[in-house]
């Protein structure tokens, strides 16, 4: 297997000339992977942080056969199907206050995102409304498609393509210190009526480390920025489905925005599926009896049946109680472990934000996603049979909501033999 995929294949954020050798995995069930030579790891990191309800899941598996059997794909322009119906229907009824009220179908995080902000230039473009403007947060990923690159951390991954990318403004992540400056700043920035929309990653900023800021804090932007009549976008892609301990983190917040956009948990982890979800209002301002108005969008496999079936599936389970039992054991044992290392001379901040536990080491280079010690302590969890891929210098989990409290134990075991071993 390795030799073939060192010849073929070419894996994602990988450096490959430096990357320690890939695991030949041949069997995913519930938490744990197995390699071809029975070597088990469990998957910390949800593989990705998809893996919601664990691998394998029975139902998920029995929704996916069912609905192969009656349809496994078809066009979603002038067609529909009973899975897209009811996965689009459940969600609205699921997101806060009956507020969302239309689903855009695509594949993953980064096309949610496109769609999402095209949504909003579209929308002051229909109607004869200059605006071009986005303002965003200093640290942010929504993704690796172009539209979505302009409105992340400049600095990190998009060196190379900057050239391409629309005009940006950004706030600096809202430390408590700066929290009445940077509210201050966005009313002066948003007063220009230049501003097409605001997007966050409500509450925590995942690949920036699992950077947590206030709920409240966010509540205040949001009503600036609609104030102002400034579209707003919720990035959920990784802090729905339970993550930071609710259904959606906008559910911490007392206002809402224009646009939420999920993928990741939403099909259990199984298949890729992308969600846009919006207003009647915005919908509204497409509709029109010139045919250029309309949202010339779509992909070849927007609103694929099967997909929709996997994520009723998963909104099935959440809607058991057990699922909600599990989440609320993790984030318990999360809070314990990390009051357990308060005092670690090692450790410059350890965050929880519900099912997420992220350590953030001291090792001279400040938070950089680039620290020479990520492979290093990424092979020592490997070795010890744990999945867990470091941010830089950021040791987080975010495990399947299935793991076991042993498991858990374990992996907060073999975290505290790390950094007792870890120069």
């Amino acid at each position: 297997m390795l030799d073939r995929d060192s010849k073929y294949v070419w894996h994602p954020f990988t450096q490959v000339q430096t990357e320690p050798e890939v695991l030949e995995i041949v069997k995913a069930k519930d938490t744990t992977l197995y390699d071809k030579e029975g070597k088990t790891y469990l998957d910390c990191n949800s593989s990705w942080w998809v893996n919601v309800h664990g691998h394998g899941h029975p139902h998920i598996h029995k929704a996916i056969n069912e609905q192969f059997e009656k349809i496994d794909h078809i066009i979603f322009a002038g067609a529909t199907h009973e899975k897209g119906i009811e996965l689009a229907e459940r969600v609205c009824k699921l997101l806060p206050h009956n507020h969302f009220e239309k689903v855009f179908y695509s594949d993953n995080g980064s096309t949610a995102i496109e769609v999402a902000l095209k949504m909003c230039f579209q929308y002051w473009h229909n109607q004869g409304t200059p605006k071009n403007k986005v303002l965003a947060l200093e640290g942010a990923y929504h993704g690796d498609t172009f539209g979505a690159m302009s409105v992340g951390e400049r600095d990190y991954f998009n060196k190379p393509f900057e050239p391409f990318f629309f005009d940006v403004d950004y706030l600096a992540f809202p430390t408590k210190d700066l929290e009445k400056t940077l509210l201050n700043q966005a009313e002066k920035l948003f007063a220009s009526n230049e501003f097409v929309a605001l997007i966050v990653e409500p509450i925590i900023q995942g690949s920036s480390g699992m950077r947590i800021y206030s709920s409240e804090w966010l509540d205040q932007l949001v009503k600036i920025a609609k104030k102002h009549d400034v579209l707003v976008i919720f990035d959920e892609v990784m802090t729905a489905w339970g993550r930071t301990g609710k259904m959606f983190a906008m559910n911490h917040l007392t206002e809402l925005p224009d646009i939420v956009c999920l993928s990741k948990g939403l099909t259990g982890g199984v298949l890729p599926l992308g969600l846009t979800v919006t207003t009647e209002k915005i919908f509204n301002a497409f509709l029109s009896p010139e045919r250029v108005k309309a949202f010339l969008h779509g992909h070849s496999f927007t609103g694929n049946p099967l997909d929709c079936a996997a994520a009723c599936a998963s909104i099935d389970l959440f809607e058991e109680k057990a699922t909600w039992e599990n989440i609320e054991r993790i984030c318990k044992s999360n809070i314990d472990f990390a009051s357990q290392l308060k005092s670690n001379s090692k450790i410059e901040e350890t965050r929880i934000c519900g099912t997420i536990l992220a350590i953030e080491l001291k090792t001279g280079e400040g938070n950089t996603y680039f620290s020479l010690k990520r492979d290093e302590n990424y092979l020592f969890f490997r070795d010890r049979g744990l999945l867990l891929r470091p941010l830089g210098n950021v040791i987080f989990i975010n495990p399947p909501y299935s793991i076991t409290e042993k498991e858990l134990n374990y992996v907060y075991e073999t975290i505290s033999e790390f950094l007792k071993n870890n120069n």
